[in-house]
């Protein structure tokens, strides 16, 4: 199943479909809603396995206050998830779809963000009040009543789920973490280098979910605690020819939420169940790696930047004062190595909280 999330224009996108049923019995104006979109330039984020739809997210750009819900949205800008629709199969999909969210109301310089759901969808409701979405109404159109939840970009939490995708600097350390190539991507998605194949992607949970287990043997990262971030640092493909200085890339930012030495785990099964939906490593591996299990250390962490320009070895050497001589499997950054990477890395501000 390889992961097929297109943003297509509604013109391309088969409203026959028998995923769009269930959408068709909520809301009566559904066909003629999407005729209307097929008939403009609006497109919507699609996921399909092989010709089947399995997942949909349209996201609208508003102008606020937003006063077709009750009470009105007040802020300057919102971004609504219009239309949401997941069939569930296990992968974690609506994570992906929060993420894609996020990140879009942040570039757009959105201070709002709000979806409007049956309250039936119980499970949809608890994966958003997790990620710092809350009930602020209702939206009544005829005799559908929805809930609304309202996610504010502006404000601090406190909690890095609720903060989620910002990031915090101030007080808390940094690290450098190396990532192998045959796990990045399937960890980290939206931080896949262009000369990538698309089919290292799949619909498979590890690479859709928000938060990421990594498994090392480097035992620096006892010293590291939750809310510190990690640098995520691709190394080059085995036995390629093209210099580290080139071919290694700083590719995304992490927040820690723990990390544990393995022996925590007094059986397999309870080290498989903390994995599960988050680990790359298969079971197999996993079993392997539970045999020598105080060597290994687990990092959990929520996948918060890909950095819109990669930033390769090389301009980390020369424009930041990490040297070659520093241990590139896990190093410490200064604040100063951190500004200099921002920079390089193209970072948005907004995803920065000081």
């Amino acid at each position: 199943m390889q992961d097929q999330i297109q943003y297509l224009p509604f013109s391309k996108i088969n409203v026959n479909d028998i995923f769009f049923d269930s959408l068709r019995a909520d809301y009566s104006d559904f066909n003629s809603w999407f005729a209307k979109k097929s008939a403009g330039i609006e497109k919507a984020y699609v996921q399909t396995i092989g010709d089947r739809v399995t997942g949909f997210l349209y996201l609208k750009d508003e102008e606020c206050p937003v006063t077709d819900v009750f009470p009105i949205i007040e802020g300057n800008r919102a971004l609504k998830m219009g239309t949401l629709k997941i069939d569930s199969h296990g992968t974690r999909l609506g994570e992906r779809f929060i993420k894609k969210s996020v990140d879009t109301a942040l570039h757009s310089e959105c201070d709002k963000i709000y979806v409007t759901i049956f309250k039936k969808h119980i499970k949809l409701i608890n994966m958003f009040k997790k990620y710092g979405f809350y009930l602020h109404g209702e939206k009544i159109k005829g005799e559908d009543i929805e809930q609304v939840y309202v996610k504010d970009i502006l404000i601090d939490n406190s909690d890095i789920f609720k903060n989620y995708p910002k990031i915090t600097t101030k007080g808390n350390s940094k690290f450098l973490l190396s990532v192998y190539p045959q796990f990045h991507t399937k960890l980290f998605p939206d931080s896949k280098l262009k000369n990538e194949k698309i089919d290292i992607l799949k619909d498979v949970s590890h690479t859709n979910s928000i938060e990421k287990i990594y498994i090392c043997k480097m035992k620096q990262v006892q010293n590291v605690h939750k809310g510190d971030l990690i640098y995520i640092y691709r190394t080059k493909e085995k036995g390629s020819k093209i210099p580290a200085k080139y071919a290694s890339v700083l590719t995304s930012i992490c927040t820690v939420e723990d990390v544990v030495n393995m022996d925590r785990f007094k059986t397999f099964e309870e080290l498989k169940s903390y994995c599960k939906n988050y680990s790359v490593f298969d079971n197999d591996t996993l079993k392997s790696m539970f045999k020598y299990k105080q060597e290994y250390f687990l990092i959990r962490m929520l996948y918060n930047i890909a950095l819109p320009k990669r930033i390769t070895r090389g301009e980390l050497i020369e424009k930041t004062d990490l040297t070659e001589h520093v241990y590139w499997g896990f190093t410490e950054l200064d604040d100063t190595m951190i500004e200099e990477i921002g920079k390089l890395g193209e970072i948005n501000e907004c995803y920065i909280i000081n």
